[in-house]
């Protein structure tokens, strides 16, 4: 079996899911980590027995690694996946693929133009209750979407905030609530329902208004291509990471995804099933599905077919989460483009 040399940029909070995940994989091996910042490229090395490179260049330079997992801050996803395209690198990047639609359609480009895979980290979609619901959707036997909703009610406080020097900016974010925390709430509702076409939307700073740049909170009416409405909603400013409620009503079903998935069938049946993927402790709401989601992307590599989270998939969020703002200003229906 073909095995892939991988490097990971960036030994932050959620690198050591994507090392995690290689490692156990037979289909690759941690070849190198990389991070300016010498202290934690250092455990990071020490704790995965790899190189370890503090120039992104640099490492761009060894012919050895054929796949780049992207965990920097949002504002360097798209010029280091640019790059590493570029230098002949399949590229898997953390959410959001870009902070702006024209960094996001310019990566989808080079993928195009060079060959090489681009991959975004929607972990979620992997999850066993959210591959129930889109089969349980695309075979119809829920009958058609008559409406959903998706609730998303987490916390940041200050010191989250004050810890990093790129979180709470439009500049590096991008967003806020919207393109960090919910952003995997607006994938899978899109995924779930269809291609959001419009919505109307409004977003705020609540709870911590002078302390950052970007929104805390976020609400919106989305509509299909269909006219199928949902509800989004979407706060930082609650005092614990809630569990994300999912609602989709169907003609034949109502579908309700929070820490399990329970479907309601209008002719009495009811079923429940559990996420096997769910993990526990301080950071159980990202879930356990990175690995999952990891091994098929090298699948793809090596068997030379399409990625689920492609770029085409990954800048439709970027494209709703523009439009929520564009709306949230001028107070009234935009399309998403979508």
């Amino acid at each position: 079996m073909e095995t892939l040399n991988s490097a990971i940029v960036g030994c932050g909070a959620i690198y050591a899911n994507h090392a995690d995940a290689v490692i156990n994989s037979k289909k690759a091996k941690l070849a190198a980590v990389c991070d300016i910042d010498k202290k934690k490229l250092a455990a990071a090395a020490d704790k995965y027995k790899c190189k370890g490179y503090d120039d992104y260049t640099e490492l761009l330079k060894d012919d050895n690694i054929q796949v780049i997992h992207i965990c920097t801050p949002h504002y360097l996803h798209a010029p280091m996946a640019i790059e590493a395209m570029r230098k002949g690198k399949h590229v898997l990047t953390e959410k959001p693929m870009a902070i702006s639609v024209e960094e996001a359609e310019k990566m989808i480009n080079v993928s195009n133009e060079t060959g090489m895979k681009l991959g975004v980290c929607f972990q979620n979609r992997y999850n066993t209750t959210s591959m129930k619901i889109y089969e349980l959707l695309k075979t119809g036997n829920a009958g058609k979407i008559k409406g959903a909703k998706g609730w998303m009610t987490w916390y940041r406080d200050e010191e989250y905030y004050k810890g990093s020097n790129w979180r709470g900016t439009w500049e590096k974010e991008g967003g806020g609530v919207l393109i960090n925390q919910s952003i995997h709430t607006l994938d899978l509702l899109n995924w779930f329902i269809g291609d959001i076409a419009s919505l109307r939307a409004n977003v705020d700073t609540r709870m911590l208004e002078g302390i950052i740049e970007v929104e805390d909170t976020a609400d919106a009416l989305l509509k299909t291509k269909d006219g199928t409405s949902a509800l989004f909603y979407a706060t930082n400013c609650y005092c614990i990471n809630s569990p994300v409620e999912i609602e989709i009503i169907c003609e034949k079903a109502v579908i309700r995804l929070s820490d399990s998935l329970i479907i309601k069938y209008n002719d009495g049946r009811k079923e429940e099933i559990l996420n096997i993927n769910k993990a526990s402790g301080e950071k159980a709401y990202w879930g356990l599905s990175h690995s999952l989601l990891i091994e098929d992307f090298y699948d793809s590599i090596l068997e030379n077919r399409e990625f689920l989270v492609n770029g085409y998939e990954g800048i439709k969020t970027i494209k709703i989460i523009k439009a929520i703002y564009e709306s949230s200003k001028s107070k009234r229906f935009v399309e998403t483009g979508l």
